[in-house]
């Protein structure tokens, strides 16, 4: 009796490993599409605040219009950061880059004054900076604005497209992993199909018979997605390890977000599966419970 009892316990320990490690895989897939589409954001962010605007001012403007401007791009909603560069800097930089300075033989220093700002991540779009540009230029003292239209297009667009493909990657791989935990789970309450009847039989509630179900699978969840974030900070150090650049992708933020999903998608995935799979069992007769 005491073997059979323990054999039986043999069984159960390999199912619940078997399933957490099932389990695991799936989710580890969930938190890497996860992981990659944040990254995505978070970079497409930091490129869209590197986009750069000058505004050239006017030889003849006056202090009071370059004080009023400075004043509007410190309280401008779309003005992250902005810098003042003088004619005098504008001809140091330039003679740093031509290796000449051009003041020498023109006699007189033929750059402007200008300021440089850089956007909120929001407002680095082509709409947004059409009305930008024209705000500007309606300023006093200010004659040109210039940013990289064809660049900012260009990055616009290919964000656009790796983030449809990230998510189209996610929207299918979550119908992968409700199905393949879903098959996994079934397994696991299938060999104790001819328990759940007899639980019925006996008038238990169908409540009182799901929540042992509920609770050992929700472990199961609970266990798999600890396993599938380890895995993926584990992984991801290692990568940092033979590549320093990648650190900038570890951020705390991000890998909490990645984390927390993984956790959620763990626990709602295998409770609603095991309730889904405990409920088909119990609606179930008792010849049918033999050709399954």
């Amino acid at each position: 009796m005491a073997k059979e009892k323990k054999k039986k316990k043999r069984k159960i320990d390999l199912l619940f490993i078997t399933a957490c490690i099932s389990t695991s895989l799936v989710l580890l897939l969930i938190g890497i599409i996860t992981f990659l589409l944040l990254t995505a954001n978070d970079l497409s962010t930091q490129l869209k605040e590197e986009m750069n605007v000058e505004i050239v001012l006017k030889d003849n403007i006056t202090d009071q219009e370059k004080t009023a401007l400075e004043r509007s791009l410190t309280i401008a909603p779309y003005c992250k950061e902005h810098h003042f560069i003088s004619k005098d800097d504008a001809l140091v930089e330039m003679t740093a880059a031509m290796g000449v300075d051009p003041s020498e033989f023109l006699e007189y220093n033929p750059f402007y004054a200008s300021y440089n700002i850089t956007l909120n991540a929001d407002y680095a779009a082509t709409d947004s900076l059409q009305w930008i540009e024209k705000a500007l230029l309606s300023k006093s003292g200010v004659t040109e604005v210039n940013y990289q239209r064809e660049i900012l297009d260009i990055v616009n667009d290919n964000i656009r497209k790796v983030t449809i493909v990230l998510l189209a990657l996610a929207a299918i791989l979550s119908l992968i992993s409700f199905t393949l935990i879903n098959n996994t789970i079934k397994l696991t309450i299938y060999s104790q199909r001819f328990l759940l009847y007899s639980m019925k039989l006996v008038g238990a509630k169908w409540s009182f018979i799901r929540r042992p179900f509920i609770r050992h699978n929700l472990l199961i969840g609970l266990t798999s997605a600890i396993i599938a974030s380890g895995a993926i900070y584990g992984g991801l150090k290692f990568a940092v390890k033979y590549e320093p650049g990648l650190a900038v992708m570890l951020k705390t933020d991000i890998l909490t977000i990645v984390f927390a999903v993984i956790t959620l998608m763990g626990i709602l995935l295998t409770t609603l599966c095991a309730l889904r799979s405990v409920n088909r069992f119990l609606r179930m007769k008792s010849g049918e419970l033999h050709y399954i």
